[in-house]
Parts: structure tokens; C-alpha cells; sequence
């Protein structure tokens, strides 16, 4: 269908310049299954790239111009001429718009010794928007995608493409974030990624079947955005920076919790007691994920669920990703949360991605899939919950 919708809208009769041969694309969305917020820390990261994605049907053109018809957002546009090659111009983009990433990503292309060039392209897509699976990682990933099939046959390695893509989230979209959504996207599969050297994170793909082990990985889209809680989003980094000084660095990797309890009077002292906290979760946190890895390789699924169910009170108690105080009356992943551990019986719940809103995640057993589905859709509506699978592959042209 979207084959088709490409030929309708950039066929030889509508006036378009010549173009190439179309080609298709795809970017997966992805999942947090452990370390939650750690990775902007340099820390460690549980993720996996999943069957919800983004698709594209794309074709080089003859200009510079970019012109992407996307269903249910109808159309982007911008110009790659515009401005010198990552200068950030304000009149290149807008930063906060989708405009902003696709000129994002090819400047940071650009920058970096790759070929960009304007194409057309036609994009649909089933993960969710701000719900905490990553669609605008995936976007990102999927456009540098298009960029590297049409333009430089494939050649940019995926933890490359990542970090472009982050990137074109922070310096022209203008949102702060980790590497973790991109490189998972980009990677595809499940991941155990160590940030301690974030210019060259160390990515170790995991081999789990969990439906073999007896279990649907079951996300809930509470159906609010992240776009409203940037600020508190940025404020997660803010607190943990503030922690992080106190030790003389910038970010907490290699922190450990002995340490920070040891410099508790201290970190309160620099950032309040929010600060504390949150450098708690990130420490005991980072051990957690080595644990979930190990649990997963040598297939004890008990210790593992035991291991996310801990992950998720810190996520809640310490991290306090959950809700804001500034909405006290939207609470949806709290609701979620507390749903889920009344109905489930032998798996585990954790607030999902970012947090704020969007989605929580569960682990549940088969023969409970279906109640527990039911339980959920019945307070945040039909559909809200949902099963995916891990995707083994990421970002990537479509042969």
C-alpha cells in the first residue's frame, strides 16, 4: 500500500523533477528492559529492537529538497542547502519538529564525510507517537536509512548511524537524550550495551526466546505524551550532574552505591535530595542490568524477572520517573503499575523508557496473557495493550 501511495503522490505526471528507482526502508521501534535513564550516564543498558516500525518507500531525486508524505502527519519538508552543513542556522529547521531531525541527521551525515542529497519518500508508521518506544529515535534511524541506502550504499556502520542520530536529537531537535534508543535501533535484536566509553559503547547481542521460556513481553500506551514533561525529563540529567560533581565528573559511570551512600550528606547538600535519590537508582541500577544479562544467559528466568521487578521500584521510588508533582492528577503509568501488579501473578511491570507518561512493560506469563491485556485495555481503552516481539534486525534498507 504505501508502494502505492508513493507512485500516486511523486509518479511522472505530477510535475516532480526525475527520479530514481524507489527503494524500501524500515527502523523498528524499541523497548527498555533494564537501566532505565543510565545510559546518559555511561552506564548500562538493557534494550531490544521490536516488530513495531516505521517504513518507507524512498527514491534519490535531482535537488537537494526533501519531501516526506507521512500518514497520519501529512507532510515534511525542507531544503539540505539551507545553511552550512551542521551550523544549526535557526532558519534551516525548526527546532521541536520533524523537519528539524531529517535536516538534523543529514547535516550530522554530512559532517562526517557522508554523501546527502535530497530524496521523496513516503512513511508509515505502528509505534506509537510519544509513547515511549522511541518513534523519534526511529525516525531518525529511518532517515538515516534513506540517506545511506540512496547515497552512500550502506557504507555507515549502525553504532555510527546512532550517534548521528542522537545527535540530530539534542543539537537541532533540541531534546537532551542518551545513546540507548538509537543504538538499539540502529543494532536491531536484544542488546546488553556497556556506555562506558560513549564514543564507542560495547554492544553484546543476547540470544533469548522468551516465548520459548514461557512468556509475552506486553507493553500498555497509557496514551499520554512526552512532550509535555521535557523539562522534567532534562531534569533527571540536571540532578544527576549535581551528584556526579560531587565526586569531580560529570556523569556517574563507575559510581558505586557504597559511594554514593558514603557521600550522601554531601550530594543532598550540592542537589537536594532528589539528586541523592536519583544517583541511587543509577548506581544500584547499573549492577542490576549485569545481572539481568547473566540471568538471561544462562536462561533463569526467575532471577531475571525478580532482577526487573527491582529495576521498577527504583525506576518508582528512587529515579521518580513515574508522574511529575507538577500534575499530580495525571498519573496514568502510576495506574498502570498498580493495575498490573494486582493482576498479574508469576511476572514482573516497570515503568517504561523516559517516563512521565507514555507506556509501561510487563513480562507476562502465556497462559495470563489474555486477562492481563484485558485488565489493562478495560481502563486505558481497546488496544492499549499490545504484545511484541524482539526484532533481530534495526535500521536498514529492505531487500
Amino acid at each position: 500500500m504505501i508502494r502505492d501511495q508513493f507512485e500516486e503522490l511523486f509518479g511522472e505526471n505530477i510535475g516532480e523533477l526525475s527520479l530514481g528507482e524507489p527503494h524500501e526502508f524500515r527502523a523498528p521501534g524499541r523497548i527498555e528492559i533494564g537501566g532505565n535513564h543510565t545510559d546518559h550516564q555511561h552506564g548500562q543498558v538493557l534494550a531490544a529492537a521490536i516488530d513495531r516500525d516505521i517504513v518507507a518507500v524512498a527514491a534519490k531525486a535531482e535537488d537537494t529538497a526533501v519531501r516526506i508524505y507521512s500518514e497520519g502527519f501529512g507532510w515534511i519538508e525542507t531544503d539540505l542547502s539551507v545553511g552550512e552543513a551542521g551550523s544549526g542556522e535557526a532558519d534551516a529547521f525548526a527546532p521541536g519538529t520533524a523537519e528539524a531531525l531529517v535536516y538534523g541527521v543529514a547535516a550530522e551525515m554530512q559532517k562526517h564525510g557522508y554523501k546527502v542529497g535530497g530524496f521523496r519518500a513516503c512513511v508509515a508508521s505502528n509505534v506509537p507517537e510519544g509513547s515511549g518506544l522511541s518513534s523519534s529515535a526511529a525516525f531518525e534511524i529511518l532517515i538515516g536509512a534513506i540517506l545511506n541506502g540512496l547515497y552512500n550504499e550502506g557504507a555507515v556502520p549502525p553504532e555510527e548511524m546512532a550517534r548521528m542520530a542522537q545527535a540530530a536529537e539534542n543539537d537541532y531537535y533540541g531534546k537532551p537524550c542518551g545513546l540507548m534508543d538509537q543504538m538499539t535501533i540502529a543494532m536491531g535484536g536484544l542488546c546488553h550495551i556497556d556506555f562506558s566509553d560513549p564514543a564507542a559503547p560495547v554492544v553484546e547481542k543476547l540470544n533469548v526466546d522468551f516465548d520459548a521460556l514461557g512468556y509475552r513481553i506486553c507493553i500498555t500506551d497509557t496514551h499520554g505524551s512526552h512532550a509535555e514533561f521535557t523539562d522534567d525529563y532534562a531534569a533527571v540529567q540536571t540532578d544527576l550532574a549535581k551528584a556526579a560533581s560531587v565526586f569531580g565528573e560529570k556523569v556517574l559511570e563507575g559510581v558505586t552505591p557504597d559511594e554514593v551512600l558514603a557521600r550522601a550528606s554531601d550530594i543532598r547538600s550540592v542537589g537536594g535530595d532528589r539528586a541523592f535519590l536519583r544517583a541511587m537508582h543509577v548506581a544500584t541500577e547499573n549492577a542490576r542490568v549485569l545481572a539481568e544479562a547473566e540471568a538471561l544467559k544462562r536462561g533463569d528466568m526467575l532471577a531475571f524477572l525478580e532482577l526487573v521487578r527491582q529495576s521498577g521500584d527504583s525506576s518508582y521510588k528512587l529515579l521518580q520517573n513515574v508522574h511529575t508533582d507538577r500534575m499530580p492528577e495525571r498519573q496514568e503509568l502510576a495506574v498502570a503499575l498498580a493495575i498490573s501488579e494486582a493482576v498479574l501473578g508469576g511476572g514482573a511491570c516497570r515503568v517504561h523508557g523516559g517516563g512521565f507518561a507514555g507506556t509501561i512493560l510487563a513480562f507476562v506469563p502465556e497462559a495470563e496473557t489474555d486477562r492481563y491485556c484485558a485488565a489493562m485495555d478495560e481502563t486505558f481503552g481497546e488496544g492499549s495493550c499490545f504484545v511484541v516481539k524482539i526484532s533481530p534486525e534495526g535500521g536498514m534498507e529492505v531487500q
